[in-house]
């Protein structure tokens, strides 16, 4: 007791769960699944004789206790003996999908056997231990009876069947549940994985060069990026454990991080939004947008001496949603084989990577010179309104 009291107080659990993990690991050794097969028919076999010396009290019949229990005892652990067998052919021919009729034949066959063979022994026990094979025995009717009540046997064939698949199916439901918690754990880990290369030390390093460069040229200036750069870590860890946000708190996000950009470049960089407001409760993976945004800047407008032009555009288009991310930088030289290369210079395969595991084939990540200049990354994937958690 005072180790399940231990368990419940370094654990964070509570009682009953530390009581259902310590049953579940008994349950595992052989010794006790005997005990708790043997308790099992026992009990139903002292249900039976308590069900059948009522009856023979009713009719006003002479009533052998005794004898009554050792009859229904024995049929009961005949049971008990065959549950193995019954075990085996639920694991050797589960009904399952793919042979369901064969598996079904096999059970029904055993179960109408196993029902016979133990009502045949059930009523001879009743013949030569309870009635002291005092009536005569006649096979024909002996048969009769058997033949009338065989049923009741096969029935709990089935009904051991049903609880082994039961229990198997329970097992393997908390084997999912578990998988999905490692999953889930991977999954957080490759996501805080995810931040690190998101956060490249190149804007950390950058943004606070800066802030160092202007607080002794421009206070104000600093002081507002050492503000923005707050906000933007806050707004990094408070959706950290969010795989997906809507597009409007994706943006908000996004606008912390321009400032910040705004400030260092100064007059180089403008940034134009056009946003379909259908798509501002539109779900997208968090912090999906910003990579691909400081790599537009760290490519396409930091290697410019005039000004640089960032569009955003998004909106909802046949059941999916499209964002476009277009700067007025250099583009993609016209080499083959030399624009794969420059997706993956430009961090983009992280990002598709998280797009392939969230929704597989039915997402576009796709790099294309614009018309005007510069490059545009389009962004598609399936449009699904998120939703806020109601309090």
């Amino acid at each position: 007791m005072l180790s399940l009291y231990r368990k419940v107080r370094d654990g964070g659990l509570s009682f009953f769960a530390v009581i259902k993990m310590e049953a579940a690991r008994l349950l595992e050794r052989r010794w006790a699944r005997v005990v708790l097969l043997i308790a099992v028919w026992t009990a139903f076999g002292l249900l039976l004789a308590s069900q059948t010396g009522l009856s023979y009290r009713r009719r006003e019949m002479p009533v052998s206790w005794h004898r009554i229990l050792i009859a229904e005892m024995a049929f009961a652990y005949t049971w008990a003996a065959l549950t193995p067998l019954i075990l085996w052919l639920s694991k050797r021919f589960r009904i399952e999908r793919a042979r369901w009729k064969s598996a079904l034949a096999v059970h029904v066959i055993a179960s109408l056997l196993l029902g016979f063979a133990t009502r045949l022994l059930r009523d001879l026990l009743f013949i030569f231990v309870v009635a002291e094979a005092g009536s005569k025995l006649s096979w024909a009717s002996l048969l009769m009876m058997v033949y009338f009540f065989f049923d009741y046997g096969a029935m709990i064939y089935w009904l051991v069947l049903l609880v082994s698949y039961a229990v198997d199916y329970y097992k393997r439901y908390q084997e999912g549940e578990v998988k999905a918690s490692r999953l889930e754990t991977q999954l957080a880990q490759a996501q805080l994985h995810a931040l690190k290369m998101q956060l490249h030390p190149h804007f950390l390093f950058n943004t606070l060069n800066s802030i160092s460069a202007l607080v002794h040229k421009d206070v104000e200036s600093a002081d507002k990026m050492i503000a923005r750069l707050g906000d933007f870590l806050r707004l990094t860890l408070e959706n950290a454990g969010s795989q997906e946000v809507s597009l409007q708190q994706e943006l908000e996000f996004l606008k912390c991080y321009l400032e910040i950009e705004r400030i260092r470049f100064a007059d180089r960089l403008a940034v134009r939004m056009d946003i379909e407001p259908d798509a501002l409760d539109a779900r997208l993976p968090n912090l999906v947008l910003q990579p691909i945004v400081e790599n537009a800047i760290r490519h396409g407008i930091a290697p410019q001496t005039g000004p640089g032009r960032i569009d955003i555009e998004a909106n909802r288009v046949n059941g999916t949603l499209r964002v476009r991310v277009t700067d007025n930088g250099p583009g993609i030289p016209l080499c083959e084989g030399y624009g794969l290369q420059f997706r993956e210079g430009l961090g983009l395969a992280n990002t598709e990577a998280r797009l392939e595991q969230l929704y597989g084939d039915e997402h576009r990540l796709d790099l294309q010179n614009a018309t005007a200049g510069g490059l545009t990354v389009t962004l598609e994937i399936p449009f699904k309104q998120f939703h806020l958690p109601q309090n």
